[in-house]
């Protein structure tokens, strides 16, 4: 089910020109009403249920109804995004919860070098096809006859 904002909740990002979920969403969907100052998903048919926009609104106003099969019929999936984890709260139609916290990233924010190991580009073979990493093991694409 695509996701919806919870208008009461809503306060546009406090007058911003992009409010958060209008950053993060992938799809482009999500657009701010400058007359109400609230956000909303302008093609709910083309939402792609990723969540990115619920877990980024600071104010908690958007929410995904989730599938049967991902959480039972009248349950809220919600979750709360902190610095460095993630703590996702099911709420069941009943009023159980069952709350589950996943890290956000294992490694310091900027540390990681993808290049790190790989060899240095050769330029001599940059019109062969093929990727980078074959040709650091000697091992060459083949080339597609005509």
């Amino acid at each position: 089910m695509p996701s919806f904002v919870i208008t009461e909740k809503c306060d546009g990002c406090k007058g911003q020109e992009r409010t958060a979920c209008m950053y993060i969403c992938p799809n482009d969907l999500m657009k701010l009403d400058t007359d109400r100052m609230k956000a909303f998903n302008q093609e709910p048919n083309q939402c792609w249920e990723c969540y990115n926009c619920v877990k980024i609104c600071p104010q908690q106003a958007i929410e995904v109804r989730g599938y049967a099969d991902f959480n039972p019929l009248g349950a809220n999936v919600i979750p709360l995004r902190g610095t460095d984890a993630i703590m996702w709260t099911i709420k069941f139609r009943d009023g159980r919860l069952k709350r589950f916290k996943f890290d956000i990233r294992k490694t310091p924010e900027g540390s990681i070098d993808p290049y790190g190991g790989k060899p240095d580009p050769d330029y001599s073979n940059i019109k062969e096809p093929g990727l980078f990493t074959h040709h650091s093991r000697g091992e060459k694409m083949p080339v597609p006859s005509e």
